[in-house]
């Protein structure tokens, strides 16, 4: 029998037409948080089902209400006298997709709203509360296993990681998976420091830098899922690890437990910079920071690492880069799904035509403005062979930081003209339009996505 726990009276309420059992109900907890993003059920063998199902929503995310009901939760688990934990899905479509990345935005304009001096300790605090909710869940004292029968991305990967055992359905859908990098961010929520502990820094950087997702037995035989169930199975499973009474501590809690080498960390991540740079040129500050976290944090000791991490957050997340293909690369993505649905504006097409025309970088061109754009990021249709020049741009974009070429004024001037060419389109377009007309700018075009197109904010 499994009873729903309504928090504002402290009781269990019995549902006899569970399928997990009879039993006798009876009255079990003195007091509990307030949950509306997450249901709670308790087994008559006292395993507390913790299940995330927003209201209202199709797919579970990781939304400020989500994040604070957790810490809560956590806080409570430490002193309650349930067997242990089973995390588990309420929504059939996923586990849980991420951060909700619309309040990611709406967080971003209020950090950059403040004093600079302010922005650092800001962005901490607003950011680390699911890392400290993550923390506080995987050491209260209670054994913790979650079922993954779907999607489990971004920060649903790393409420999994959080738990002391992962059970994973065999079904294609079911995954984890770390795509922050793939819009300007990393995972600050614990994710660059337990991936690389559990399955080793090798198989992590695909996840953390590509956005490769692991699932079924690949996951299992990284070491990232410690069972692997028949779909509609897991939920069972992972009940059964509890009920084994097992050792509620993370294996970096552990007192066997011995940070890595600084030095061997900074060899295995030399090379994987430096290939990384090779390829982005530096314009994309997320992977660098990424390892920045791996390098950093790996020889700590836990929670040292994830501050380190957070730090790290705090100041990428202050770039335009994110800001900018979060807005193109995510929000105009989900604009232009559904404006392709209802029938596209024809022109969003004829905008971004134009743009690309005043930039002419499929043009003829000097030598000088042609390795520009290359060096830029631009797709050009016979790509010139760039080499990765050592230099990072810092608060500024490459196009705008010393030192000052002849190329780089050529391509300031091709950038102020397409500006103005996508200025006089933005009034014929609204706001799902011109980020639509954004992803298509990057996604088709060949427009840097760093940069994050011209026709939602420009080049600000």
């Amino acid at each position: 029998m499994v009873g729903e726990y309504n928090s504002k009276r402290g009781t269990a309420k019995l549902d006899r037409t569970s399928t997990h059992g009879s039993g006798k109900g009876e009255e079990i907890m003195a007091f509990g948080p307030e949950l509306k993003q997450f249901r709670i059920e308790l087994s008559k063998e006292r395993v507390l089902h913790l299940i995330f199902d927003m209201p209202g929503r199709s797919m579970n995310v990781f939304s400020n209400a989500a994040i604070e009901e957790l810490d809560l939760f956590a806080g409570w688990l430490r002193q309650s006298d349930v067997v242990g934990v089973v995390i588990r899905s309420g929504k059939s479509s996923a586990f849980c997709a991420g951060a909700d990345l619309a309040e990611l935005e709406t967080a971003y304009d209020m950090i950059m709203a403040a004093p600079p001096d302010a922005r650092d300790r800001l962005a901490f605090d607003h950011f680390f509360r699911l890392s400290h909710g993550l923390r506080r869940l995987e050491t209260a004292g209670k054994p913790v296993a979650v079922a993954i029968g779907g999607l489990a991305l971004g920060g649903g990967c790393e409420f999994a990681l959080a738990a002391h055992h992962r059970v994973i359905a065999d079904h294609p859908q079911a995954t984890f998976g770390l795509p922050e990098s793939l819009v300007g961010l990393l995972p600050g929520g614990g994710g660059t420091q337990r991936l690389p502990r559990l399955i080793g820094i090798e198989a992590a950087l695909p996840v953390l830098l590509e956005g490769a997702r692991l699932g079924g037995q690949a996951a299992l035989a990284a070491g990232l899922a410690h069972e692997l169930a028949a779909p509609g199975e897991e939920v069972a499973a992972a009940e059964r690890w509890v009920l084994s009474r097992p050792q509620a501590a993370q294996p970096w809690d552990q007192p066997t437990w011995s940070v890595a080498d600084a030095a061997g960390v900074r060899a295995a991540i030399r090379e994987k910079r430096n290939k990384m740079l090779a390829e982005t040129l530096g314009h994309y500050p997320a992977p660098s920071a990424i390892l920045d976290c791996v390098e950093q944090g790996l020889p700590q000791d836990f929670d040292t690492a994830i501050r380190t991490e957070m730090k790290i957050f705090a100041k990428l997340i202050q770039r335009r880069e994110p800001r900018n293909m979060i807005r193109t690369l995510f929000l105009g993505r989900l604009d232009h799904e559904r404006l392709k649905k209802k029938g596209m504006n024809p022109k969003i097409a004829d905008a971004v035509t134009a743009v690309w025309k005043a930039l002419g970088v499929p043009s003829e061109c000097g030598k000088e403005l042609s390795e520009a754009f290359a060096r830029a990021g631009f797709r050009v249709d016979r790509p010139r062979k760039v080499e990765f020049d050592g230099h990072i741009a810092g608060a500024v974009y490459w196009h705008d930081d010393e030192p000052r070429t002849w190329g780089k004024e050529l391509l300031r001037a091709r950038l102020a003209d397409a500006e103005a060419a996508a200025v006089s389109w933005r009034s014929q377009l609204d706001e799902a339009e011109r980020r639509a007309a954004d992803y298509v700018l990057v996604t088709q075009a060949g427009f840097p996505a760093y940069l994050g197109g011209l026709f939602a904010a420009g080049l600000s």
